[in-house]
């Protein structure tokens, strides 16, 4: 299973690969970020995250795309912006009809650090250590992706354990 993380953001928008073999060990495969400049306009913005993600999309063919779920910021202003950039992210997944699949931020630092709470630190750490990575990803939003798609991969990897054939998982189902 190849899966591709995205980890949404206004000026860093991550996305990391990774793969599971039959064995169920991880292989990381490519990992970054989108850069955008806070000077452009927000439109111009979506258009560089949708043509960006695409182009890696098709680039590295993953089986499904994983992405955070929405969480409530401080400011309602950022979660808009940051609502946009991740609508534009789930349409670019569509776009290379890809599975979608949508994972709360709590369950990602669980399924990366066994701890909901962890900061992008904690985060990044297991990250580089899950993967054996010589060095940890350069920025933290590429770690995040990368968790993103560790967690979908070991959610994957449970229900599969607990009986369940590949054919009959949604990852968008909520509940098992």
């Amino acid at each position: 299973m190849r899966v591709f993380g995205i980890d949404c953001g206004t000026e860093w928008t991550g996305y990391g690969v990774v793969e599971s073999d039959a064995q169920g060990e991880l292989h990381p495969l490519a990992h970054g970020v989108i850069h955008l400049l806070k000077r452009d306009t927000m439109p111009h913005r979506l258009t560089i995250v949708f043509h960006g993600l695409i182009e890696l999309m098709r680039k590295h063919g993953p089986d499904v795309v994983a992405v955070e779920e929405v969480f409530h910021a401080a400011n309602s202003k950022t979660a808009l912006k940051l609502g946009q950039v991740r609508g534009v992210a789930l349409l670019a997944a569509a776009t290379c009809n890809l599975p979608i699949a949508e994972y709360a931020p709590l369950a990602v630092k669980s399924a990366v650090s066994g701890y909901g709470m962890a900061d992008k630190r904690q985060v990044q750490f297991m990250v580089t250590r899950l993967l054996h990575l010589p060095a940890p990803p350069q920025t933290l939003d590429a770690s995040d992706a990368l968790a993103i798609a560790i967690c979908h991969i070991h959610h994957a990897q449970t229900r599969l354990a607990q009986g369940a054939t590949a054919k009959s998982f949604d990852p968008l189902q909520k509940k098992p």
